[in-house]
């Protein structure tokens, strides 16, 4: 479903020397798969989820998403084959539950009645009843409930890929247990391909199918929780996992 091939996104400081955020990362995600990247801050996870759907470009290499190099694909209409997922939900604040999530389906060009009827099945399968729900605005929202809005919101043109980053980050440790669980639930009955960033360890290794580890740039292990706990393919892999990564 996406292959990055040789992709590298280089910075450059005030002094003229070049910084890698990712330096030659060769990675392919499955169709329907929980990819999860994880890894120390500055490791290169963002940079990466935003070079697949093109908010930046690679310094070189390439991206190709369902056969496609995205060099060659129209940038907006690229993102609008994927869902996009945020810290704390990216909600528009003056905008209620129901425009929210139905944005993207309006400006899709689709009818009223097939909006709203879209909005309630989404809110519904995020566990927010819609009579209760669709006229508040995300002010009025605890941070658990802005981030199902999200996710729906996210899902409203059914799209085949969900890239999320640090999507339950700034919760509550109960309120995210509970939104990970939720998500494993989703999975299951969405069937997308998702790439998820996230920082914690349990997380990743609860939600994702496979698990690509990342350091300074760089791919240092790719493979299932179980392969990762059990063979670490380098010292460094064995005391990040153990929690004494520097």
């Amino acid at each position: 479903m996406i292959r990055l091939e040789q992709a590298s996104r280089t910075f450059t400081r005030a002094s003229g020397e070049p910084v890698y955020a990712l330096k030659g990362l060769d990675l392919e995600i499955r169709k329907g798969e929980t990819l999860a990247l994880l890894g120390p801050s500055g490791c290169g996870k963002t940079t990466t989820l935003r070079l697949i759907n093109r908010l930046i470009e690679p310094s070189s290499g390439r991206i190709v998403v369902g056969g496609e190099d995205t060099a060659g694909l129209d940038p907006v209409r690229l993102r609008r084959r994927m869902g996009y997922v945020v810290q704390s939900g990216g909600l528009f604040p003056h905008l209620t539950v129901a425009r929210n999530v139905g944005l993207l389906c309006e400006i899709e060009g689709w009818r009223r009645p097939e909006v709203d009827q879209r909005v309630n099945e989404l809110l519904a399968l995020v566990h927010l009843p819609p009579a209760e729900f669709r006229d508040r605005h995300p002010g009025e929202l605890s941070g658990g409930q802005r981030q199902r809005v999200g996710v729906a919101r996210a899902l409203a043109l059914d799209p085949e890929i969900l890239l999320m980053d640090e999507p339950f980050g700034a919760l509550d440790p109960i309120t995210r247990t509970e939104l990970q669980r939720e998500f494993l639930e989703l999975e299951k009955l969405v069937a997308k391909t998702v790439v998820l960033v996230s920082h914690d360890l349990d997380e990743a290794f609860l939600l994702g199918d496979r698990v690509a580890l990342l350091s300074e740039g760089e791919l240092v292990q790719l493979g299932t929780p179980d392969a990762l706990r059990s063979a670490p393919a380098t010292p460094w892999v064995e005391r990040f996992l153990s929690g004494r990564a520097q």
